[in-house]
């Protein structure tokens, strides 16, 4: 995949959020995109206006979306969906109706269905919103990849890349995985039985967090909606024990479980090369259905080998400090909200995988950015939303040399040619082992490690 490949095309983008402003730098200088084949459409008065772009000042709704896009898009054209409340199973069925090429951050639906009183909680998880667009899925469709940002997006390549490195450790002369099976095989011979996407963002800026205000180092929007979604994980064939608050899906792969909780009011164990032992919340991401189905191996009977599969999240400390000031409002939304950029004193996001119970116990792969590095390599950004544009603009690119691919999720795709674009403004790229396990420093003064033989339970893994 070429680093740049100029795009003769037209580009809307739906939404202009943090992301969206920190990807435009990037999409003019690997796209070659000039600002007047560019359109945004959002609601927000100055979207686009230092860009020099045409901008569409509306929210995109059920019943405006498809009169709005018609006169925009045709044939090798370009739909870049970063908006927050909009049915990214509509968008992707427009988009090939019209034959344009197509990449969203997250699946999500639209904001007047989130509102419904009637929805389940099995009905708001992020799997529940995967198995909406897998009708969507064929060969010669135009190319449309969902979910890739960071996490989910460069994550699930993190995956690949940290087996290869645990297989030229462990299993020596072991050929590369060419197909969907051999990467399930590769992870079972390898012992792997946890794949926590462990994040720590330590960016920090001067003054206090107000209450009611939400401070955030990326989509405040995007933010709070994951908080308020079930926290969700892929169930591992290991685990011994159903957490009593969890809960099975009744249709599709049922590759993973949901618990009947917000994802924020759920904190695990985990670890990052950045800070150590941590613990972070169990915010739900699309990266955790994917890829526990992903590597399932599946007989007659059931799963053979999954591996469990979560994130866990260490905010930066103005959103932890807004987090808590939401939780104690009952979740509600906060009323005023605030992206961390210039003010930002220093800090970086250490986004990465740790993938657990091998034979040399656990081994971090991952992003450790700089919040001065970002500046240097882009303007518009600090590092977590220089990370999400650098999944964002490998994803176009891949998209745009690999025409006619249909629905694809990042797991779909080669992952050593989205790295080797990312890579540049990743930071320190790379990989580390540790000897930590969840059991660790508990002693007897906590006595609720239910498993101390096998220290990769969940129960282990989540604080109680």
């Amino acid at each position: 995949m070429n680093d740049r490949a100029p795009f003769d095309g037209k580009l809307v983008i739906v939404g202009f959020g943090s992301v969206a402003r920190a990807s435009l730098p990037l999409i003019e200088r690997h796209l070659g995109l000039p600002p007047g084949r560019i359109t945004l459409i959002a609601p927000d008065a100055l979207a686009g206006a230092e860009h020099g772009s045409r901008h569409l000042r509306l929210a995109l709704n059920r019943g405006n979306y498809r009169a709005t896009l018609a006169p925009l898009l045709s044939r090798g054209d370009f739909l870049l969906n970063l908006a927050v409340g909009v049915s990214s199973a509509d968008l992707i069925q427009f988009a090939h109706e019209v034959g344009a090429s197509y990449l969203d951050t997250g699946l999500d639906v639209w904001d007047e269905e989130w509102d419904s009183r009637h929805m389940t909680a099995s009905e708001r998880s992020n799997y529940a919103l995967r198995e909406r667009i897998r009708p969507l899925s064929g060969s010669h469709k135009p190319t449309a990849v969902v979910t890739h940002g960071a996490n989910p997006g460069l994550v699930n390549h993190f995956v690949k890349q940290a087996l290869l490195d645990l297989a030229a450790e462990l299993l020596p002369d072991t050929p590369a995985p060419l197909r969907r099976r051999d990467w399930g095989v590769l992870a079972r011979r390898l012992g792997v039985r946890v794949m926590h996407i462990a994040e720590h963002d330590s960016q920090r800026a001067p003054g206090p967090v107000a209450s009611d205000e939400f401070i955030n180092t990326w989509s405040v929007d995007g933010f709070v909606a994951e908080c308020r979604q079930p926290a969700e994980l892929g169930w591992g064939s290991h685990e011994r024990a159903m957490p009593g608050d969890g809960h099975r899906h009744r249709h599709g792969t049922r590759a993973s479980i949901y618990l009947e909780r917000p994802g924020a009011s759920v904190r695990a164990r985990s670890w990052t090369p950045h800070a150590g032992p941590c613990h972070g919340f169990l915010i739900t991401h699309g990266e955790t259905v994917s890829l526990a189905d992903y590597f399932t191996l599946r007989d007659r009977d059931g799963a053979l080998y999954r591996p469990t599969v979560h994130y866990v999240y260490r905010p930066c400390d103005a959103a932890l400090a807004s987090l808590h000031d939401m939780a104690a409002r009952n979740w509600a939304p906060p009323a005023r909200q605030r992206i961390l950029f210039d003010e930002i004193s220093g800090g970086s996001d250490t986004l990465g995988v740790l993938l657990a119970g091998h034979a040399r116990n656990a081994y971090w792969y991952g992003s450790q950015l700089t919040v001065e590095a970002a500046r240097a390599l882009a303007p518009h950004n600090n590092a977590t939303t220089l990370q999400v544009a650098a999944g964002v603009v490998s994803g176009m690119l891949w998209a745009l040399a690999n025409p006619g691919r249909g629905l694809v999720e990042p797991e779909d795709m080669d992952h050593a040619a989205v790295l080797a674009f990312a890579a540049p403004y990743l930071g320190e790229l790379g990989g580390v082992y540790t000897d930590w396990t969840p059991l660790d420093g508990r002693g007897e003064l906590f006595r609720e490690a239910l498993d101390p033989d096998d220290p990769w339970q969940f129960r282990n893994v989540r604080v109680r």
